[in-house]
């Protein structure tokens, strides 16, 4: 670390919970950031400013004016241009001496799991099941991390499988795929704007501490939010012995 790094992250090295081990680690890290829209603008943003050396960020999707009241990576002058390519503008003007990868197309298969391989912590801030379900597989077959949220209409919950651990439950054991579960997005239901900014924030910190490997990590835990109210509630989860995902994984016929 030099002197201008020393500085920067000087208010990190002051946490005896981070401290110089735990900044070199951050600045060592791979971060992969599965969406750059409402969730993975904050969480992008406090990754490079808290120094994740490399973030790779992968989207399919383009700057649109709607994105604009909740996607802060985004700006008017960049609508119609790739989302990754204005996050890399963005990022790379917070904090240059992070490396960012846009990655310009729609993670899936081995592609998908190829990204998932080489990045320390996975960050899941996609819109829709099937995407979580595939993220959720990828991390199970290469043991990462998995930092995940989600958000609408005033409600947002952020949930950790920490799929390093034998004993961590993966997103299968709490949504398992095929259930009949509704399936609502941004553009059909709306989102209060704050509220993404809450829990892409929420797994930004998590990201970070599974880096640095400090404190308590929510793994087997979902942290649920009401912004209405603004209360917090925190649900136990379990891993399911019979989970036809992270099960089969660990036990394979």
């Amino acid at each position: 670390m030099n002197d201008d790094q020393l500085l920067r992250y000087s208010r990190h090295i002051l946490l005896p919970e981070i401290d110089v081990e735990g900044q070199q680690a951050l600045l060592d890290a791979r971060a992969l950031i599965i969406g750059a829209g409402g969730l993975g603008s904050p969480a992008a943003m406090y990754l490079a400013a808290a120094g994740v050396g490399t973030i790779a960020i992968a989207d399919d999707d383009t700057v649109d004016l709607t994105n604009l009241q909740r996607q802060i990576l985004h700006s008017a002058d960049m609508v119609g241009a790739p989302k990754v390519v204005s996050a890399r503008a963005t990022l790379h003007r917070l904090n240059p001496q992070t490396r960012i990868e846009p990655i310009q197309r729609r993670l899936a298969g081995e592609d998908l799991a190829a990204e998932v391989a080489r990045a320390d912590v996975v960050l899941d801030c996609s819109d829709n099941f099937a995407t979580r379900h595939a993220i959720n597989r990828a991390c199970v077959r290469h043991r990462k991390p998995l930092v995940s949220g989600a958000a609408i209409r005033f409600d947002g919950q952020a949930a950790v499988f920490d799929l390093r651990r034998p004993d961590s439950a993966c997103y299968h054991c709490l949504f398992p795929e095929g259930e009949d579960v509704e399936e609502v997005r941004c553009a059909v239901m709306g989102v209060f704007a704050p509220i993404v900014g809450i829990i892409g924030t929420t797994q930004a910190a998590e990201a970070l501490k599974l880096i640095i490997g400090c404190g308590k990590s929510l793994d087997g835990r979902l942290l649920l939010l009401d912004g209405l109210a603004m209360e917090w509630r925190s649900v136990s989860l379990g891993r399911d012995p019979g989970c036809a995902v992270c099960a089969r994984a660990a036990h394979p016929a």
